[in-house]
């Protein structure tokens, strides 16, 4: 008797073969991540607003990040698509050892990046810097007072807070989702045509450093030259 995918317990039923539901499964990532795009997007243009009303006190309050930790946290995020990738490419060609390694490797780059801005966090509130909760950073007090920045500065630092804080989260559900998966892996389910959960998580893992590479220059580069 001919095999026929129907046969794999891989296939959804209401597929016809592995390369449709293949096709389905990533239209419908990329359609979950348009509405992400939409998200990050109105962040982003509100983001360059304030800094066109408002360019001293962004370059001004821009000098409180830290350039080092951010610059660590993009090289993390960027090894762990790395490691993604490699994921994928083992579930494609079968390899269930390579698969598991690379999603722990992908999973602990992600705590990494998690715990480096948890303490960037604490840096900001040991500082003063959180706007509406502790803002006693004498500077920028100071400089408030004097009308120079006429009561904004704390703009900049909700504005951070709000748009790393979403991406956090962002990261936190991709994290238990790999792990998930990484869990799940130990009976080789998602080799060959069984990795499509493998390469949607993928494609969701990659937006999200992709979304840090810009907040990246934006939140901790720009006005440094000054």
């Amino acid at each position: 008797m001919a095999h026929s995918d129907h046969d794999n317990p891989a296939l959804g039923h209401h597929w016809e073969s592995f390369e449709q539901q293949h096709q389905g499964n990533v239209m419908g990532m990329w359609l979950f991540l348009s509405t992400e795009i939409m998200l990050f997007s109105g962040m982003f243009l509100a983001y360059f607003i304030f800094r066109m009303l408002y360019p001293d006190m962004f370059t001004a309050a821009n000098h409180f990040q830290n350039v080092f930790l951010g610059t660590v946290n993009t090289a993390v995020l960027i090894m762990s698509s790395v490691t993604m990738v490699l994921a994928v490419r083992s579930a494609q060609v079968g390899n269930n050892r390579l698969l598991r390694i690379f999603l722990l490797a992908t999973a602990f780059l992600g705590l990494v990046f998690l715990g480096i801005k948890a303490y960037e966090y604490y840096e900001h509130w040991h500082e003063g810097l959180v706007p509406g909760l502790h803002w006693t950073n004498a500077e920028l007090i100071a400089d408030e007072a004097k009308g120079i920045f006429k009561g904004s500065a704390q703009i900049y630092f909700f504005m951070y807070f709000v748009m790393t804080i979403i991406h956090a989260l962002h990261m936190t559900v991709g994290l238990g989702i790999v792990l998930t998966l990484w869990w799940r892996a130990r009976d080789g389910r998602f080799l060959k045509e069984g990795f499509d959960p493998i390469e949607l998580i993928g494609l969701y893992w990659h937006f999200v450093d992709v979304v840090w590479v810009f907040l990246f220059p934006l939140l901790y580069l720009l006005g440094k030259q000054g």
